[in-house]
């Protein structure tokens, strides 16, 4: 079933055991996805990839996704051939990050262009006004994906039923589910990125949309062998946040925080170490640093509750602009190579609800779907 949202992107539900529901991804998709595949294409080429190599890439993944996900391949399968592509194109776009990240690391100063970003938080349930806990980000990507956009609602008899933000033929993004759990994430590219099999980023998303709860989300990301560099940003039901920088590898390259004041904060740099590695952050995305510093000034100068206004105000600022929270178009950019935010998220799992704008906060209404139907 496919439907508009008010003034929002298109809301897709699907059903089914994990074949069944993927074919009717790709067939209610099937125009939306056309153009993230098309977008990648371009973006790749932008860094010098042709679409050839980038598969090549995305395949050199594959062993690690037979072994430690096996049942995301029929997903992947599913979408192909509802879509009319081939489960290469669909397993690519599903490795973009580590196509890009691997770009990024072998160019150096050249990777700032193709880069967009996100800045994110938590609040735990103690410092709400309607005592639940809720993670919150802007989702800033190449402005050109924005037609490709899509609210997935997924139906399964296999697992917690999700809905999940995301780029039209990937697995997951913000991902809400019925479990009561919340995921919001960041890009993070470090040296180890393209150097590194296992299992991609957005599989590792698609992965946690599985766990009962927020340490169950991190026993899942530690028991895989991560191909990329990642951010993830989680809370739960019960009001536990967590917050885990990935670094390819196992679990010795996890680095695992909860808050100390009620809040989390994330953006696009490495806080903790990298094992074995190093941030490419100040190349890459030399903004990040400032935007996490208005996201915790923003979540600090809260003194007691979080109600609506102020959830939703850091998502709108605007220090530095125009690579700031609120990401806006860079004007100097080639159009290819523009960015902003697609969307601003809050997730509320206790409520099972979600909260959301289709381009930056600052100049679009906030659309809220009700998800407890689904969710129950």
């Amino acid at each position: 079933m496919s439907a508009p949202s008010p003034a929002g992107y298109p809301r897709i539900r699907v059903s089914g055991p994990p074949a069944e529901r993927s074919r009717q991804y790709g067939e209610l998709a099937r125009e939306r996805i056309a153009v993230i595949r098309a977008g990648y294409e371009r973006a790749f080429a932008a860094k010098g990839i042709a679409w050839a190599e980038a598969v090549r890439i995305a395949r050199r993944h594959l062993p690690a996704i037979e072994r430690y996900t096996p049942e995301l391949l029929a997903e992947l399968r599913g979408i192909a051939e509802g879509s009319g592509l081939g489960f290469d194109e669909i397993l690519t776009i599903n490795c973009r990050t580590e196509v890009l990240n691997g770009a990024s690391r072998a160019t150096g100063a050249a990777i700032r262009a193709e880069f967009g970003e996100c800045t994110a938080f938590a609040v735990e349930a103690d410092r709400r006004a309607d005592g639940g806990a809720v993670v919150g980000q802007n989702w800033d990507w190449l402005e050109a994906l924005e037609g490709g956009v899509i609210v997935l609602e997924v139906e399964r008899p296999d697992g917690p039923d999700y809905v999940t933000l995301v780029e039209a033929g990937l697995l997951g993004k913000m991902v809400l589910t019925e479990a009561g759990l919340a995921l919001g994430m960041n890009t993070l590219v470090s040296s180890l990125d393209g150097v590194t099999p296992g299992v991609p980023y957005h599989l590792q998303i698609r992965s946690v949309a599985d766990a009962p709860h927020a340490a169950g989300a991190l026993e899942i990301l530690a028991g895989m062998p991560r191909a990329a560099s990642g951010n993830f940003v989680l809370a739960d039901a019960s009001g536990a946040l967590l917050n885990v920088e990935s670094a390819p590898g196992g679990p010795e390259a996890l680095t695992v925080t909860g808050s100390a004041d009620g809040t989390l904060a994330h953006a696009n740099h490495f806080v903790g170490p990298v094992a074995g590695g190093h941030d490419l952050a100040p190349l890459a995305m030399a903004d990040s640093y400032a935007r996490l510093g208005r996201m915790r000034r923003r979540l600090a100068a809260v003194p007691g509750e979080f109600g609506r206004e102020e959830l939703r105000a850091p998502l709108r600022d605007h220090v530095g602009f125009p690579n700031a929270v609120c990401c806006h178009p860079d004007p100097a950019a080639e159009a290819p190579a523009r960015w902003k935010t697609l969307a601003a998220v809050l997730l509320f799992p206790g409520a099972r609800r979600i909260e959301y704008t289709a381009g930056p906060s600052c100049a679009a209404d906030w659309i809220e779907l009700d998800c407890a139907e689904l969710l129950a």
